[in-house]
């Protein structure tokens, strides 16, 4: 019966999901954008003077962290598995529960955080207030004599637009730019076919709503959801959609980094959430369409000029 209505819904919803789109270019203040780089890998910016937020967003890691949760000041352990920053701006709302409403607001977790970076905005604002950040932050700010923790906040978040990822080959292939592979093709049609893109669309191919983990098997334990913070019962285990590009470059997978692996995820999503048991050759094709949706990564020597 629980197979029954979860079809019966993907029907009744086959229209109102948002089609895959291309991801649109965001302008930015590159002066702006380039102080604001500066203050995202400065680890002055935490309590022990060792921490950044490049500590849990690594270039190298596809901005997210490889590391099952996070490790903030004075080696302290986070709750969650830190999720990538790249493609963040377009997310309707940031962090799994969706406590922050845009990017700048997004800031104020991890500042004031004593498990992450441990300081507040009085820390902040001696520090962009003196050599060298105040002269840095005259640059941008004009007029100004003295710099806020708001400056502080709308420049790291000028910065972080920059961290988009435009031409994945599925993007070209909405593009007619473009042909997928016979796999990556049938992947494609099984993310559909097996209801994936009800949850997984838009332009970030996720990130615009929130959805109940565990539908057709219940989680055991639900950490920082929504319930945590709306407590409505309803609210348990619901979290914001994890957006999906770049996927192929951000293990391990889920909030709690229950895996490394992106086959085993699409398994575990697919029997959780729709109650299907996928075949390796369908799992292998659904894995060949999501390589298809990592994007040219953001150029930040250009920045840097």
């Amino acid at each position: 019966m629980k197979k029954l209505i979860f079809f019966i819904c993907c029907l009744i919803n086959i229209y109102a999901y948002t089609p895959i789109t291309p991801i649109n270019e965001v302008m930015v203040n590159k002066a702006k954008a380039k102080l604001g780089m500066k203050l995202f890998f400065d680890s002055k910016f935490s309590a022990d003077g060792k921490v950044s937020c490049r500590t849990c967003h690594t270039p190298m890691a596809g901005w997210a962290d490889m590391r099952p949760v996070s490790r903030g000041v004075y080696d302290k352990k986070g709750n969650l598995n830190s999720p990538t920053v790249l493609n963040a701006v377009y997310n309707f709302r940031q962090f799994w529960n969706g406590r922050a409403k845009d990017l700048k607001a997004q800031i104020d977790g991890p500042i004031n955080n004593p498990v992450e970076m441990g300081i507040n905005p009085k820390f902040v604002e001696n520090i962009i207030n003196k050599p060298p950040y105040k002269q840095k932050f005259a640059k941008v700010f004009y007029g100004q004599k003295h710099f806020t923790y708001n400056d502080f906040k709308d420049a790291i978040a000028e910065f972080e637009y920059v961290l988009t990822t435009p031409n994945c080959k599925f993007d070209k292939y909405l593009e007619h730019k473009a042909t997928l592979s016979k796999e990556e093709l049938k992947g494609y049609k099984l993310f559909k076919s097996r209801g994936c893109i009800e949850c997984h669309d838009g332009q970030n191919i996720g990130g615009d709503k929130y959805e109940k983990f565990g539908i057709f098997k219940k989680e055991k334990k639900c950490i920082d959801d929504r319930y945590s913070i709306t407590h409505n019962p309803e609210d348990k285990c619901v979290y914001r959609v994890a957006p999906l590009r770049n996927i192929a470059l951000t293990a391990p997978y889920f909030s709690d980094a229950g895996t490394y692996s992106l086959k085993e995820t699409i398994r575990k999503m697919a029997f959780m959430q729709s109650g299907e048991k996928l075949t390796d050759e369908e799992v292998n094709a659904i894995n060949a369409f999501l390589h298809t949706l990592t994007g040219d990564f953001p150029h930040l020597k250009e920045l840097m000029k």
